[in-house]
This record gives C-alpha cells, sequence and structure tokens, in this order.
C-alpha cells in the first residue's frame, strides 16, 4: 500500500466552490451559469403609434399646467390690485357715511349697501344701484356704467285712514329683486286717496298700470316704477319706494331678473320696512 502523498503547505489551496443548488456562481471568480430550458420571455415593446399617443399626452398636459398657472397669476394679480384700492374705496365710503346723519341701524345698513357695491364693480354682472342723496339711478355690468337716470325718491311717511295705519320708512342697504311686472293693474290701497285728500272708493278700484308702465319689486312692498297715469290716485313716487323715467326703465328691461342686485344707500332716517298694521 502506498503510503497518501502529505499536502505541500506551500501549494496554495483552490478557491471553494459554490453549492451547486444555488446555480448561481460555480466559483466566485467565474461567470454566471447560462441557464438552461424555457427561455425568459421578453416584455412588449409599445408601437411608435403607442408612443405618439403618449407623447401628445405628455404635451396636453403640459399646456393645460401652462394655461392653468397663467390663470392662477390673472387671479392673483386681481386680487393684489383689489386688496389694495379697498382700503381708499373703504375710507371714502367712511367719508361718505360720516356726513349722514343716521341712526345706527340705518348707518350699518347704508356701509352694508355700499361694501357690496363695491364688490359688485369687481363682478362680470348686471346690477341697479340707487344714491338717494344725489338722486340718481345706475345700471352697472360690473364696474361700468351702462344707464343714468334720474330718480325721484318716495319720502316715508306715516298714514292713516279710520283705524289703519300705514307706515313707509326710507330704503337702504343691497337686494335681490323679487319680480317685475309690465303692463300689471293695481289695486290703489286707500292710504293712495287718503295721501291727495280723496275718500276711498268702496270697493276699491283695479287701475290698469296702476303704478305705472314697469314695475321692479324689492320685496315688502318696496317697489322701483315708471310714472303712474292720471287715473291713478299715487302721484309721483310711491312712498318709500323710487320712481325713474319710463324710457329709462324699458331700456334696461330685458337685463333685470331675479339675479339682478339692487343697492340703495345715501337715505336718511329709519329703516323699518313699510307694512301695514
Amino acid at each position: 500500500m502506498e503510503n497518501a502523498k502529505t499536502p505541500d503547505p506551500t501549494t496554495p489551496a483552490p478557491p471553494p466552490r459554490a453549492r451547486d443548488a444555488s446555480g448561481i456562481l460555480a466559483v466566485r471568480t467565474g461567470f454566471l451559469r447560462r441557464r438552461t430550458g424555457t427561455p425568459r420571455p421578453k416584455l412588449p415593446r409599445p408601437g411608435s403609434r403607442a408612443l405618439l399617443i403618449l407623447f401628445g399626452f405628455v404635451v396636453a398636459g403640459g399646456l393645460l399646467a401652462a394655461v392653468h398657472r397663467g390663470v392662477l397669476d390673472r387671479e392673483f394679480a386681481r386680487k393684489v390690485s383689489v386688496s389694495r384700492a379697498a382700503p381708499f374705496e373703504i375710507k371714502k365710503i367712511r367719508m361718505d357715511l360720516a356726513e349722514m346723519e343716521v341712526d345706527e341701524k340705518t348707518l350699518a345698513n347704508a356701509l352694508d349697501a355700499r361694501l357690496k357695491y363695491f364688490q359688485s364693480t369687481r363682478a362680470n354682472e348686471f346690477y341697479i344701484s340707487i344714491d338717494t342723496r344725489k338722486r340718481q339711478f345706475s345700471f352697472h355690468f360690473a364696474d361700468k356704467v351702462l344707464r343714468d337716470a334720474p330718480v325721484r325718491v318716495g319720502p316715508g311717511r306715516t298714514v292713516t285712514v279710520g283705524r289703519k295705519v300705514w307706515t313707509f320708512a326710507p330704503l337702504t342697504g343691497a337686494f335681490n329683486v323679487k319680480g317685475k311686472y309690465e303692463n300689471g293693474s293695481w289695486t290703489a290701497p286707500a292710504w293712495a286717496y287718503a295721501m291727495i285728500g280723496q275718500k276711498p272708493p268702496k270697493p276699491l278700484r283695479r287701475i290698469p298700470r296702476g303704478l305705472g308702465r314697469y314695475v321692479i319689486a324689492l320685496g315688502n312692498d318696496y317697489v322701483i316704477h315708471s310714472p303712474p297715469p292720471a287715473e291713478s290716485p299715487l302721484r309721483g313716487a310711491k312712498p318709500g319706494s323710487f320712481l325713474v323715467p319710463e324710457a329709462d326703465l324699458a331700456a334696461i328691461w330685458p337685463r333685470v331678473g331675479p339675479a339682478t342686485r339692487v343697492y340703495v344707500f345715501g337715505a336718511e332716517g329709519d329703516d323699518a320696512l313699510g307694512a301695514e298694521r
């Protein structure tokens, strides 16, 4: 029997082999083993048409983002300009109101009406303003005046007929149009006859166009109306309401609707609503 060779300690040992079960490396310094069997499936590549469509979406998204950014920039600039102008407008409103000899409640209503009027000048909408101190009726779109007209303001007063009392007070504030009536009939109440020193008929008569050809209702029996006819007992403006020339109301008539805002400011006295007690 041959004796087993004794390993030479000076001879380097071969590098260890990786486990065959892993199938990754045969030798640490070797290459990956090539897998055998079924080939690995390849991912599908998009066609040129799909790539063009995807590119179109990217371009469209970029354009939309640029447009949106422009809109935001313009809106921000508008708000900055409004904020810069607001202190001047509020100062002017305060100066105008300081000259009015009114009670606290009327002052609050007048301030509210003027602030809302100022806000409407920044919006793209139609609205009406009535300055009772200047006796001016104006029809606006945003900050542009489309029509000016003189306005007669019905004075606030109390009318008594027997046991019935009607109180009409000057009107201030911001309102929505409640309705509009053209060529409507009006049953003249007893107070209309009492104001001209006549005894009310029994029964009360319905008068065609009794308040005028054009009537804009503001609620609580307040109106903007054109001149009444001679057959009506009403002479001039209805108490607490507003009389505007017929031609001016006819000019704005198609543009007045339920969404139209009306701003009344400058009135003196109490702001209690006209009512029958």
